[in-house]
């Protein structure tokens, strides 16, 4: 979805270059060259956008739920690490971007969902994911995120990236996480405590064609994620009319769970050691937190994540 929005943008900027309103678009350059660094220092959100009412019916389609485990204190920064990845991350989105419960749940707090520098150069398209309250993921943007001395900040990083989504099959429960500690570096040097969360259903919206690692297709896809930063998920789902095809996600509920969080002192120069061993606590928790509300949303009991 977000693709095909980057696309219409850009096919609009792209008109305006053509047509007799070149002038428009030279305008917006120079905006864009003026405002290049907003999506590294908070972004700028809107609440009237992350209130539209198609962002609730968005919601209520799968449905989406959010369930809270734990308070959290708005006098902190937290970190919250989003799994799975999934094709359309719409847990992330629903939860964190538009007028959800997320600010009765944990009043006090603002989420900053965190995703890939390059959408901030697509015109247009950069407005429309600010206006709801997305950042860039650069360590910039992460940083002056967590740099808030007041606290009631919440960075929300789908930890598995791109390259995660091509593992996003019904069923599937694979995570890449453990070559990925690099936001546990960034908890440690802004004293960020550290949130595992869950989103239940989110690998269930799309299927995708056949591609283990080793395939053919799966080689080509990782080469073209290495390339353009952003992987290429060969998908498909329902249509509007009928569900045997189509790219409209399946009806399938979102349960996006948060954890309590794990409790983070600041250390400006953390060791490697240091780092190690919080990983280590954080993917106990991230465990523990799927295994005790697995049961609730349809995971059988011999089924756990995997990491790699």
């Amino acid at each position: 979805f977000s693709s095909l929005v980057a696309e219409v943008c850009c096919g609009f900027f792209v008109i305006l270059i053509l047509g007799n309103f070149w002038f428009l678009a030279v305008l917006y350059l120079l905006w864009l060259y003026l405002d290049w660094e907003t999506p590294c220092t908070g972004g700028r959100r809107s609440q009237w956008v992350r209130s539209w009412t198609v962002w609730k019916y968005f919601r209520e389609y799968f449905p989406i739920h959010l369930i809270k485990t734990s308070d959290l204190n708005p006098n902190h920064n937290y970190l919250l690490g989003f799994h799975p990845h999934g094709v359309l991350v719409a847990g992330a989105f629903g939860n964190f971007c538009t007028g959800a419960s997320f600010k009765n749940l944990f009043p006090g707090l603002t989420p900053y969902l965190h995703i890939m520098p390059i959408w901030f150069g697509c015109p247009f398209f950069r407005e429309y994911v600010m206006s709801a309250g997305m950042v860039s993921a650069s360590k910039e943007s992460v940083s002056y995120v967590l740099n808030n001395e007041r606290g009631g900040h919440a960075s929300v990083i789908v930890i598995g990236g791109a390259e995660e989504s091509l593992n996003a099959h019904p069923g599937s429960l694979t995570l890449n996480i453990l070559k990925r500690k690099g936001f546990i570096k960034m908890a440690l040097k802004h004293g960020a405590h550290l949130v595992p969360v869950f989103s239940f259903g989110e690998n269930e919206l799309f299927k995708q064609v056949a591609n283990p690692k080793g395939s053919w297709l799966r080689n080509i896809q990782e080469k073209l994620q290495k390339i353009m930063g952003f992987a290429l998920p060969l998908f498909h789902a329902r249509g509007v009319f009928q569900y045997s095809f189509g790219l409209i996600p399946y009806r399938q509920p979102i349960h996006t769970v948060v954890g309590s969080p794990i409790p983070v002192k600041r250390n400006l120069n953390p060791t490697t050691e240091e780092i190690e061993q919080l990983h280590a606590l954080y993917l106990q928790k991230l465990r523990k937190l799927f295994e005790e509300h697995k049961r609730n949303y349809g995971i059988p009991e011999h089924k756990s994540l995997i990491f790699e």
